[in-house]
């Protein structure tokens, strides 16, 4: 599952997708602009900047940008960086392997099925760029009166 810090990172990385090439954004900006607690903000940006997302200035005319195009930054990437595996379970993972104690591996259903459930993840999450996820907003219909979750479910149904 996504956690708080994966989803604030990524729409972090939206908000700064979405601005000109090379601008700097304040932090204060990202947090009210995506309802993100700006203290976190701060530990998630230092995250993404040691693993080379973004590039940061200190200063008055400082903030945070790209550190590269966004369609060079791939979203599985990014969710490894802020949330570790994909894999739900820890036998599953790719990178991060634990053996079950609890299980034979190679007969275990839920091993297997969550095998598939990783490979599909990593297929979406390893195909798609942040130059994509930045533009899938553009593409949702957008409808008078309705609540984000509600446009969400109109969307999924």
């Amino acid at each position: 599952m996504l956690t708080k810090k994966g989803k604030y990172g990524l729409k972090a990385l939206v908000h700064l997708a979405r601005m000109p090439a090379g601008q700097l954004a304040f932090v204060g900006d990202i947090a009210t602009g995506n309802n993100i607690p700006k203290k976190f903000l701060d530990a998630i940006l230092g995250e993404l900047r040691n693993a080379g997302f973004v590039q940061s200035r200190k200063g008055k005319d400082g903030g945070y940008r790209l550190a590269r195009p966004a369609d060079e930054i791939k979203i599985g990437h990014v969710v490894r960086v802020l949330d570790g595996p994909l894999a739900p379970i820890p036998c599953a993972s790719r990178t991060q392997y634990q053996r079950c104690e609890d299980c034979n591996e190679a007969t275990c259903q839920v091993r297997h099925l969550m095998l598939e459930v990783r490979q599909a993840i990593a297929e979406v999450l390893d195909q798609r760029s942040l130059a994509e996820m930045r533009d899938i907003a553009d593409d949702l219909p957008v409808v008078p009166g309705m609540t984000d979750l509600a446009v969400v479910a109109k969307v999924q149904a």
